[in-house]
């Protein structure tokens, strides 16, 4: 009788763990998320008419990025740089950076270690640049249309 009654009191234990828990990684609207990739998509192909290249570098409560354009596009004044973590969205930060002649810099509270997703936008969002950066191995990288160097 105890193994039965085992298996009866970890069914309830689990089924109680997964009524009270939420994972939070699953989205309500499907279409809306479906959209938003169609518009990511689109900026990425504006930063590809641009030939924009960015260059990202992460330093002790530090952002820095040089952005250059080889179509010769004026540059903006201002760029959106976002860090996401793919596991912990807590940690996440979102930056607007000042700058001129495609030097930008900003303070930025220092991200922990691992795999960070980054995406670089004018302040319009008209263009994007993304890829990752893997810290603190890697705290330097190349964003351009066809993804990070």
């Amino acid at each position: 009788m105890a193994g039965p009654a085992a298996v009866v009191v970890a069914g309830i234990v689990t089924a109680w763990i997964a009524a009270s828990s939420h994972d939070g990684l699953v989205s309500d609207d499907y279409y809306k998320q479906g959209l938003a990739v169609n518009q990511k998509l689109a900026r990425a192909e504006a930063a590809a008419a641009l030939r924009l290249e960015a260059r990202l570098r992460l330093t002790a409560g530090r952002v820095e990025i040089g952005l250059a354009s080889a179509a010769g596009a004026p540059l903006p004044a201002r760029l959106r740089i976002t860090l996401a973590h793919p596991t912990r969205g807590g940690e996440d930060q979102m930056l607007l950076l000042e700058g001129e002649r495609g030097a930008y810099a900003a303070v930025l509270a220092a991200p922990g270690p691992g795999r960070w997703l980054v995406a670089i936008e004018d302040e319009a969002g008209t263009w994007r640049l993304s890829g990752s950066v893997q810290l603190p191995d890697r705290p330097e990288a190349v964003f351009t249309a066809g993804g990070t160097r």
